[in-house]
């Protein structure tokens, strides 16, 4: 869909549009979700900073840098794809959209079935409405 002037995002979604795409977001967010544990993983972080002084992190490093790398990857993906990632965690996705002449986000989580819902830019997921 076509942009609209002096909108935030270049590209926005239709129902239809934001709908078609969550078979493709739905293994990239478990992907993302994936890769952030490895991030995270405490165990990782503690043996790679216990091996860092000798060996420049060995198995640990390339964990974490791998997993960075993946993280960065995906994060990317999504940008390019005009997708706003609110909360890797939830699975928590905001599509820019148009609704009555004003750039609006379509919202989904992950776990739930199609994109029912929408809010204004400022409202965030507490003023989420029913398409």
């Amino acid at each position: 869909m076509s942009g609209l002037e002096g909108s935030v995002h270049d590209r926005h979604f239709s129902p239809k549009e934001a709908n078609a795409m969550l078979e493709t977001l739905k293994p990239l967010l478990d992907q993302l979700r994936e890769a952030k544990e490895e991030l995270t993983d405490s165990e990782a972080h503690e043996a790679l900073s216990e091996a860092a002084p000798s060996n420049g992190g060995g198995d640990p490093g390339h964990q974490v840098g791998g997993a960075f790398l993946e993280v960065r990857r995906l994060l990317v993906a999504l940008e390019e794809a005009g997708i706003v990632l609110r909360d890797i965690d939830r699975g928590l996705i905001d599509f820019p959209a148009l609704r009555d002449g004003r750039e609006v986000y379509l919202c989904w989580e992950l776990g739930e079935d199609e994109v029912a819902n929408w809010h204004e830019l400022e409202s965030g997921f507490s003023g989420r409405e029913p398409l």
